[in-house]
Order: structure tokens, then sequence, then C-alpha cells
């Protein structure tokens, strides 16, 4: 997976197509990544003390990670990841700009 946690990435299919934003947590079992304010649900929480109600809560469930493509950081549009050996250490760059990620 290309994808890690920190990375900003671009939503290319689905309901959120389009919207930017920063990737939380990564699943690598399961193939799906957490990313902020994309893929929101609601859902029901119960009330904690007797006199307070229960609520609706909009909460951010994992997406594929094939929905996503990583943002250019010089141009700011959608890339796909390579690497390449810096000083022998392996980096991730941007293919459209080869800029490091």
């Amino acid at each position: 997976m290309q994808i890690k946690k920190g990375d900003n990435v671009i939503v290319v299919t689905g309901k959120d197509k389009g919207k930017k934003a920063k990737v939380l947590k990564v699943f690598r079992a399961t193939g799906k990544v957490l990313v902020e304010g994309v893929n929101m649900v609601k859902k029901h929480e119960r009330a904690r003390r007797q006199d307070a109600k229960g609520k609706m809560v909009d909460t951010a469930m994992p997406i594929q990670a094939s929905n996503l493509m990583l943002i250019d950081p010089k141009k700011g549009v959608q890339t796909r990841a390579g690497t390449k050996i810096v000083a022998g250490k392996k980096i991730r760059i941007s293919r459209k700009s080869e800029q490091e990620i």
C-alpha cells in the first residue's frame, strides 16, 4: 500500500469524489484507510447518564485505499507514488514532479 498516516490524499471515486483530506489511520490487513472528513456516517450514541439524552454523531468510516490517490506536493493534483534511493535511503517520490512525499 502506497498510502501512509499523515499523507494528503484525494478521493477519486465514490460519494466523496474530489475531496482532499489527510490520512488519520491505515488498516493494512483490510486495505482500508481512515481519512479526515471522508465517508462520514451518522451513529446513534446512547445517553451516558440518567439525566442526559442520546444523540446522533457524525463519524468518519474507513474507505478502500484503491479509491484514493496521493496529492502532489508541488502541483496539488493527484499522482502516483514512486521510490528513489538518496544517500543510501529509500524515499517515496511523486511521479509527476519527482519531489519527496
